[in-house]
Protein backbone atom coordinates (compact mmCIF):
# COMPACT_ATOMS: atom_id res chain seq x y z
CA UNK A 1 0.00 0.00 0.00
CA UNK A 2 1.31 3.44 -0.91
CA UNK A 3 1.58 6.26 1.59
CA UNK A 4 -1.17 8.12 -0.26
CA UNK A 5 -3.48 5.11 -0.10
CA UNK A 6 -2.80 4.62 3.61
CA UNK A 7 -3.56 8.26 4.36
CA UNK A 8 -6.72 8.11 2.28
CA UNK A 9 -7.91 5.00 4.13
CA UNK A 10 -7.41 6.56 7.55
CA UNK A 11 -8.13 10.23 6.92
CA UNK A 12 -9.88 10.55 3.56
CA UNK A 13 -13.44 11.83 3.44
CA UNK A 14 -14.32 10.91 -0.13
CA UNK A 15 -18.02 10.15 -0.45
CA UNK A 16 -18.88 11.87 2.83
CA UNK A 17 -21.17 14.88 3.22
CA UNK A 18 -20.39 17.54 5.82
CA UNK A 19 -22.54 20.35 7.17
CA UNK A 20 -20.59 23.25 8.67
CA UNK A 21 -22.30 26.11 10.46
CA UNK A 22 -20.70 29.51 10.70
CA UNK A 23 -19.01 28.64 7.42
CA UNK A 24 -18.91 32.15 5.99
CA UNK A 25 -15.87 33.23 7.99
CA UNK A 26 -13.40 32.37 10.72
CA UNK A 27 -13.09 28.83 12.04
CA UNK A 28 -16.15 27.58 10.18
CA UNK A 29 -14.77 28.74 6.83
CA UNK A 30 -11.35 27.21 7.44
CA UNK A 31 -12.79 23.87 8.56
CA UNK A 32 -15.21 23.74 5.63
CA UNK A 33 -12.37 24.30 3.17
CA UNK A 34 -10.29 21.63 4.90
CA UNK A 35 -13.09 19.06 4.82
CA UNK A 36 -13.62 19.75 1.12
CA UNK A 37 -9.91 19.35 0.47
CA UNK A 38 -10.10 15.92 2.14
CA UNK A 39 -12.85 14.89 -0.27
CA UNK A 40 -16.10 15.69 1.51
CA UNK A 41 -18.96 17.49 -0.17
CA UNK A 42 -19.69 20.46 2.07
CA UNK A 43 -22.93 22.27 2.86
CA UNK A 44 -22.15 25.72 4.22
CA UNK A 45 -24.65 27.15 6.69
CA UNK A 46 -24.68 30.69 8.00
CA UNK A 47 -26.66 33.89 8.23
CA UNK A 48 -25.15 35.88 5.35
CA UNK A 49 -25.59 34.56 1.77
CA UNK A 50 -22.70 36.57 0.32
CA UNK A 51 -19.85 35.12 2.39
CA UNK A 52 -21.30 31.61 2.04
CA UNK A 53 -21.35 31.96 -1.74
CA UNK A 54 -17.73 33.16 -1.68
CA UNK A 55 -16.60 30.12 0.31
CA UNK A 56 -18.59 27.80 -1.96
CA UNK A 57 -16.84 29.37 -4.94
CA UNK A 58 -13.46 28.68 -3.31
CA UNK A 59 -14.38 25.03 -2.87
CA UNK A 60 -15.60 24.55 -6.43
CA UNK A 61 -12.63 26.43 -7.88
CA UNK A 62 -10.39 23.89 -6.15
CA UNK A 63 -12.35 20.99 -7.65
CA UNK A 64 -14.58 20.26 -4.67
CA UNK A 65 -18.33 20.17 -4.19
CA UNK A 66 -20.17 22.76 -2.13
CA UNK A 67 -23.62 24.16 -1.54
CA UNK A 68 -24.85 26.83 0.83
CA UNK A 69 -27.92 27.39 2.99
CA UNK A 70 -28.52 30.84 4.46
CA UNK A 71 -30.41 30.82 7.75
CA UNK A 72 -30.61 32.67 11.05
CA UNK A 73 -29.64 29.96 13.52
CA UNK A 74 -31.11 31.94 16.41
CA UNK A 75 -34.57 31.12 15.03
CA UNK A 76 -35.75 27.51 15.46
CA UNK A 77 -37.97 27.67 12.36
CA UNK A 78 -35.06 28.86 10.22
CA UNK A 79 -32.84 26.20 11.73
CA UNK A 80 -35.27 23.40 10.94
CA UNK A 81 -35.51 24.65 7.36
CA UNK A 82 -31.73 24.74 7.11
CA UNK A 83 -31.46 21.16 8.40
CA UNK A 84 -33.93 19.97 5.76
CA UNK A 85 -32.25 21.90 2.95
CA UNK A 86 -28.78 20.70 3.99
CA UNK A 87 -29.72 17.13 3.04
CA UNK A 88 -30.86 18.06 -0.47
CA UNK A 89 -27.71 18.85 -2.53
CA UNK A 90 -25.62 15.74 -1.75
CA UNK A 91 -27.80 13.52 0.44
CA UNK A 92 -28.02 13.04 4.18
CA UNK A 93 -24.97 14.45 5.98
CA UNK A 94 -22.37 12.20 7.62
CA UNK A 95 -20.54 15.00 9.46
CA UNK A 96 -21.88 17.97 11.40
CA UNK A 97 -19.55 20.75 12.54
CA UNK A 98 -21.20 23.30 14.80
CA UNK A 99 -18.87 26.28 14.44
CA UNK A 100 -21.39 29.13 14.42
CA UNK A 101 -20.94 31.57 17.24
CA UNK A 102 -21.92 35.05 18.40
CA UNK A 103 -20.80 37.07 21.37
CA UNK A 104 -21.70 40.31 23.13
CA UNK A 105 -18.68 41.58 25.04
CA UNK A 106 -20.09 43.43 28.01
CA UNK A 107 -19.50 43.31 31.73
CA UNK A 108 -21.80 40.64 33.12
CA UNK A 109 -23.84 43.19 35.05
CA UNK A 110 -24.65 44.98 31.79
CA UNK A 111 -25.89 41.94 29.87
CA UNK A 112 -29.56 42.22 28.99
CA UNK A 113 -31.90 39.22 28.80
CA UNK A 114 -32.03 39.53 25.02
CA UNK A 115 -28.21 39.41 24.89
CA UNK A 116 -28.28 36.22 26.97
CA UNK A 117 -31.02 34.60 24.89
CA UNK A 118 -29.36 35.41 21.57
CA UNK A 119 -25.96 34.08 22.62
CA UNK A 120 -27.37 30.82 23.96
CA UNK A 121 -29.62 30.39 20.93
CA UNK A 122 -26.77 30.45 18.40
CA UNK A 123 -23.94 28.93 20.42
CA UNK A 124 -25.85 26.16 22.19
CA UNK A 125 -29.47 25.60 21.20
CA UNK A 126 -28.70 25.60 17.46
CA UNK A 127 -26.13 22.84 17.94
CA UNK A 128 -28.65 20.79 19.93
CA UNK A 129 -31.42 21.21 17.35
CA UNK A 130 -29.16 20.44 14.39
CA UNK A 131 -27.89 17.33 16.13
CA UNK A 132 -31.45 16.20 16.79
CA UNK A 133 -32.36 16.81 13.15
CA UNK A 134 -29.34 15.27 11.44
CA UNK A 135 -28.20 12.48 13.75
CA UNK A 136 -31.07 10.05 13.01
CA UNK A 137 -29.87 9.48 9.44
CA UNK A 138 -26.31 8.98 10.72
CA UNK A 139 -27.59 6.46 13.28
CA UNK A 140 -29.51 4.60 10.59
CA UNK A 141 -26.30 4.24 8.55
CA UNK A 142 -24.18 3.39 11.60
CA UNK A 143 -21.59 6.12 10.86
CA UNK A 144 -21.42 9.76 11.77
CA UNK A 145 -19.28 12.51 13.22
CA UNK A 146 -20.41 15.49 15.29
CA UNK A 147 -17.82 18.16 16.09
CA UNK A 148 -18.81 21.00 18.40
CA UNK A 149 -16.51 24.01 18.44
CA UNK A 150 -16.35 25.35 21.99
CA UNK A 151 -13.85 27.74 23.61
CA UNK A 152 -11.37 27.98 26.44
CA UNK A 153 -13.96 30.27 28.00
CA UNK A 154 -16.05 27.14 28.60
CA UNK A 155 -13.56 26.24 31.34
CA UNK A 156 -11.91 29.46 32.48
CA UNK A 157 -13.21 33.00 32.75
CA UNK A 158 -11.24 35.77 31.06
CA UNK A 159 -11.87 38.76 28.83
CA UNK A 160 -15.53 39.11 29.90
CA UNK A 161 -16.69 35.53 29.30
CA UNK A 162 -20.26 36.50 30.18
CA UNK A 163 -23.00 34.48 28.50
CA UNK A 164 -20.56 33.25 25.85
CA UNK A 165 -18.62 31.18 28.37
CA UNK A 166 -21.85 29.79 29.76
CA UNK A 167 -23.08 28.80 26.29
CA UNK A 168 -19.79 27.13 25.38
CA UNK A 169 -19.73 25.25 28.68
CA UNK A 170 -23.20 24.00 27.82
CA UNK A 171 -22.00 22.97 24.39
CA UNK A 172 -19.19 20.98 25.98
CA UNK A 173 -21.74 19.18 28.15
CA UNK A 174 -24.00 18.60 25.15
CA UNK A 175 -21.07 16.95 23.38
CA UNK A 176 -20.72 14.43 26.19
CA UNK A 177 -24.46 13.74 26.18
CA UNK A 178 -24.44 13.19 22.41
CA UNK A 179 -21.46 10.86 22.77
CA UNK A 180 -23.21 8.82 25.45
CA UNK A 181 -26.40 8.53 23.42
CA UNK A 182 -25.05 7.89 19.95
CA UNK A 183 -21.54 6.41 20.06
CA UNK A 184 -22.83 2.84 20.58
CA UNK A 185 -24.38 3.21 17.12
CA UNK A 186 -21.28 4.49 15.31
CA UNK A 187 -21.87 8.23 15.65
CA UNK A 188 -19.13 9.96 17.62
CA UNK A 189 -19.38 13.40 19.21
CA UNK A 190 -16.34 15.43 20.15
CA UNK A 191 -15.46 18.92 21.27
CA UNK A 192 -12.92 21.01 19.39
CA UNK A 193 -11.72 23.59 21.90
CA UNK A 194 -9.81 26.55 20.45
CA UNK A 195 -7.70 29.04 22.26
CA UNK A 196 -7.86 32.70 21.32
CA UNK A 197 -8.21 32.73 17.51
CA UNK A 198 -8.03 35.72 15.17
CA UNK A 199 -11.49 35.87 13.58
CA UNK A 200 -13.94 38.64 12.76
CA UNK A 201 -15.62 37.98 16.12
CA UNK A 202 -12.38 38.68 18.00
CA UNK A 203 -11.19 41.59 15.87
CA UNK A 204 -12.07 44.21 18.49
CA UNK A 205 -9.90 42.48 21.08
CA UNK A 206 -7.02 42.02 18.65
CA UNK A 207 -7.20 45.70 17.76
CA UNK A 208 -5.93 46.42 21.28
CA UNK A 209 -2.23 45.52 21.12
CA UNK A 210 -1.92 45.26 24.90
CA UNK A 211 -4.85 42.82 25.17
CA UNK A 212 -3.64 40.79 22.16
CA UNK A 213 -0.14 40.52 23.60
CA UNK A 214 -1.46 39.47 27.01
CA UNK A 215 -3.52 36.68 25.47
CA UNK A 216 -0.56 35.49 23.38
CA UNK A 217 1.61 35.46 26.51
CA UNK A 218 -0.81 32.97 28.11
CA UNK A 219 0.12 30.35 25.49
CA UNK A 220 3.19 28.12 25.30
CA UNK A 221 3.64 28.97 21.63
CA UNK A 222 3.80 32.70 22.28
CA UNK A 223 1.15 33.66 19.75
CA UNK A 224 -2.57 33.79 19.25
CA UNK A 225 -4.14 31.31 16.85
CA UNK A 226 -5.50 31.61 13.33
CA UNK A 227 -8.45 29.64 11.93
CA UNK A 228 -6.21 27.33 9.89
CA UNK A 229 -4.73 26.03 13.15
CA UNK A 230 -8.01 24.18 13.75
CA UNK A 231 -8.21 22.39 10.41
CA UNK A 232 -5.97 19.40 11.10
CA UNK A 233 -7.70 18.59 14.37
CA UNK A 234 -11.12 18.88 12.75
CA UNK A 235 -10.08 16.58 9.90
CA UNK A 236 -8.87 13.99 12.40
CA UNK A 237 -12.11 14.07 14.40
CA UNK A 238 -14.15 13.78 11.18
CA UNK A 239 -12.07 10.92 9.77
CA UNK A 240 -12.22 7.13 10.04
CA UNK A 241 -9.06 7.35 12.15
CA UNK A 242 -11.08 8.84 15.03
CA UNK A 243 -13.61 5.99 15.26
CA UNK A 244 -12.67 5.30 18.91
CA UNK A 245 -12.43 8.96 19.92
CA UNK A 246 -15.69 10.24 21.38
CA UNK A 247 -16.82 12.44 24.22
CA UNK A 248 -13.38 14.03 24.10
CA UNK A 249 -12.26 17.64 24.24
CA UNK A 250 -9.37 18.33 21.86
CA UNK A 251 -7.68 21.60 22.78
CA UNK A 252 -6.09 23.53 19.92
CA UNK A 253 -4.82 26.48 21.90
CA UNK A 254 -1.04 26.69 21.71
CA UNK A 255 -0.80 25.49 25.31
CA UNK A 256 -3.21 28.12 26.68
CA UNK A 257 -5.04 25.53 28.80
CA UNK A 258 -1.81 23.99 30.12
CA UNK A 259 -0.15 27.18 31.34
Amino acid sequence: MTVAAALERRFGLGGRVAVVTGAGSGIGRAVALGLAEAGAAVVLVGRRPGPLAAVAAEVTAAGGRAASVAADLARPDELQRAAAEAAQPFGAPDILVNAAGVNVRKPLAELRPDDWDGILAVNLTAAYLLGQALAPAMLARGWGRIINVTSQQARRAFNESGAYGVAKAGLAALTRSQSEAWSPHGVTANELCPGFIATPMTSAVLADPVAAAALAARTHCGRNGVPEDLVGAALFLASPAAAFVTGAALAVDGGFSAK
